[in-house]
């Protein structure tokens, strides 16, 4: 691990440290991660059987963290040449092909765009779905979906259900995650940044940039933090004269050196774990959460959000 956070800070250590049964509903879940991952991978011959067969074009469509987790699956899709593979936001596609098959993301299967999106598209598409919750209007929708229900959480910020389907994802693809599951009990022990930055700027690079969007996206959720996500290459392209001493830069890839020198210049620091990019999201998840207690925030009830946007 090249990074300048040793130790965790004490307002984080000490909420970090609490028993399993004083934890917050968002803590224990985001806690359950090792073993929920275990079981989906567990299931994962079951996925492949469902999910988009090698060669099929794909639209993955979903709303806030469902579009990040899209955003990683398409880019290792393609990476991999299994097929034509492209996510976008249910309320944003620019335009669909006819042989695409959609593939929609929802934990609560009541996402309204979501929703409006699969009935639509499915008059003339084949729909998949992946699904948190069978007693929704989603399963309806859909021609066949994965299930997921033992990951589906009462938190209104998603942690598990989000890594649990990027798990199935990329086990369909045949990725090997022999020791996804090692590297999140560790992410899940090791020690967060101290002190608590001001700022926090997360960097990807391929399927990892929409881990980084994600990351970004937990901490503005739970603790209405300032946090910034960008590719790896286009930092310094003008986002890094935002950097200062109040600032840590977290890469989910390793950083070249004249990118991490340029970072440091500004009096930033940087973190980069040496860990699979989807285990150090539980690293993340605890981040928001101590930002939030430190923001005198309740990560089980953030502001102005709601566990899923209906429409009428």
């Amino acid at each position: 691990m090249s990074s300048s956070t040793p130790s965790a800070p004490e307002n984080s250590r000490s909420a970090d440290a609490r028993s399993e049964s004083s934890r917050s509903a968002t803590e224990q879940e985001l806690y359950s991660q090792p073993d929920i991952w275990a079981r989906v991978l567990a299931d994962s011959p079951v996925h492949r059987g469902i999910l988009p067969a090698t060669g099929r074009p794909v639209l993955f469509v979903g709303c806030g963290t469902s579009y990040y987790i899209g955003e990683s699956y398409a880019r290792l899709r393609n990476a991999a040449g299994l097929g034509r593979t492209r996510a976008a936001i249910a309320s944003e596609i620019p335009y669909v092909e006819r042989d695409e098959v959609i593939l929609v993301l929802s934990r609560s299967g009541t996402t309204g765009d979501v929703n409006r999106i699969a009935r639509e598209l499915g008059q003339d598409h084949h729909v998949v779905g992946i699904i948190g919750d069978p007693a929704t209007p989603l399963p309806a929708l859909c021609d066949e979906y994965v299930l997921l229900d033992y990951a589906d959480e009462i938190s209104v910020v998603q942690t598990r259900f989000a890594t649990s389907a990027l798990t199935a994802l990329r086990a369909s693809l045949g990725a090997d995650l022999s020791g996804l599951v090692q590297d999140a009990r560790a992410a899940l022990a090791e020690p967060l940044p101290d002190p608590l930055p001001d700022h926090v700027v997360f960097l990807g690079h391929g399927w990892t940039i929409g881990v980084a969007n994600e990351a970004a996206l937990k901490c503005r959720e739970a603790a209405g933090f300032w946090t910034e996500a960008y590719p790896v290459m286009e930092y310094q392209h003008g986002p890094i004269a935002a950097a200062g001493p109040g600032t840590l830069v977290w890469s989910f890839e390793p950083l070249p050196d004249f990118i991490a020198d340029a970072v440091k210049a500004t009096g930033a620091r940087v973190h980069v774990p040496n860990l699979d990019p989807q285990a150090q999201l539980a690293t993340v998840h605890r981040l928001a959460v101590a930002l939030a207690v430190r923001a005198g925030r309740d990560p089980d009830h953030p502001r102005f959000l709601s566990r899923s946007v209906q429409l009428t």
